[in-house]
């Protein structure tokens, strides 16, 4: 018997978030159905349902949102091996048609060869929908610049989600960071393990040139757009890398300039997730603050109504 769900949603491109009912979704050949926990949110949410991605990934309406998750497995396809009703899983479901997939809502069925994995045990559900977008990209940005060790890497945007982890995982790979945040994040990111804080309200390009003359290493910048990641980019020195995550690298003159530009696409894939699971597991790393919010708040926050400046993660509880 067919049941209902509330799930947030766009109607078209560029709408108004909206909680609304819906019937949930039944497994079809092939597919899991996950009560969800958590979802996380992602900038990329809000492009997507501004049809940023039309012309490359096709949608469906009404767009449920967001693609992040941590849930259990409430059913099953009874062709399906890889996991079982009642097991604990996270993934990454940013699939064609965007919305049919959607996470902010109480169930999403999905293939079961989706970028999933195991939530490992002690690892917290809210903590696991928070994890795979933005932990997958740290992990394969650090993997594309290796071996970092003893190198200078400054990595701007270093508190919000996607900075979080590569800040942790640069320091662990041996690297000196670089991490430009705003003063109230000054002491988390020593606890990460940073070498070097500067100040966002500071002139990041001339405090870096001054303080490092033969330049840096590597850039790693998931904020700016083209300008400003030039700007940075020009501190790297002869044999570097400079990478960013907006999609702005000029990869031809920071060639002629002998740098390596990196306009990063994440390969999201289970491999890839389970290894970050492995971190949380293992506390290697840690979660940037999480902010849990109900579903009922989602379209708000969605929409940027009334919310402060958060660095972080925002994830919507179920």
């Amino acid at each position: 018997m067919t049941f209902r769900m509330r799930a947030v949603v766009v109607t078209e491109y560029g709408g108004k978030a909206e909680i609304v009912e819906l019937p949930a979704p039944e497994v079809e050949p092939g597919q899991i159905l996950i009560k969800i926990a958590a979802a996380g949110m992602n900038p990329m949410d809000r492009s997507i349902a501004g049809g940023v991605w039309k012309s490359v990934m096709a949608a469906t309406f009404p767009m449920i949102l967001g693609f992040d998750v941590a849930g259990i497995v409430e059913d099953v396809d009874e062709g399906t091996t890889r996991f079982g009703v009642g097991e604990s899983i996270m993934g990454q479901l940013l699939l064609p048609p965007v919305g049919a997939f959607g996470t902010y809502a109480e169930y999403v069925a999905v293939s079961e060869r989706a970028t999933l994995t195991r939530i490992p045990s002690g690892v917290d559900p809210t903590v696991a929908a928070a994890a795979p977008t933005a932990g997958m990209s740290g992990l394969a940005i650090v993997d594309s610049l290796s071996p970092l060790d003893g190198k200078t890497v400054l990595i701007v945007g270093a508190a919000g989600g996607v900075g979080s982890f590569v800040t942790q995982l640069a320091a662990n790979a041996g690297a000196k960071v670089i991490a430009n945040v705003r003063q109230e994040n000054f002491a988390r990111m020593q606890t990460y393990g940073v070498t070097e804080i500067v100040d966002i309200a500071t002139p990041l390009a001339e405090v870096v040139a001054r303080s490092h003359r033969d330049g840096i290493d590597a850039l790693i910048d998931v904020v700016n757009e083209a300008d400003d990641f030039a700007a940075l980019a020009a501190l790297v020195r002869n044999g570097g890398s400079a990478l960013t995550t907006r999609y702005v690298a000029d990869v031809d003159a920071l060639a002629a300039n002998g740098v390596a530009a990196i306009n990063f696409q994440l390969p999201a894939s289970s491999e890839l997730l389970e290894r970050v699971a492995e971190a949380l597991a293992a506390k290697t790393i840690i979660p940037p603050p999480i902010k849990p919010i109900s579903l009922v708040h989602a379209p708000a926050a969605f929409d940027g109504e009334g919310q402060p400046l958060f660095d972080g993660k925002t994830v919507i509880v179920m």
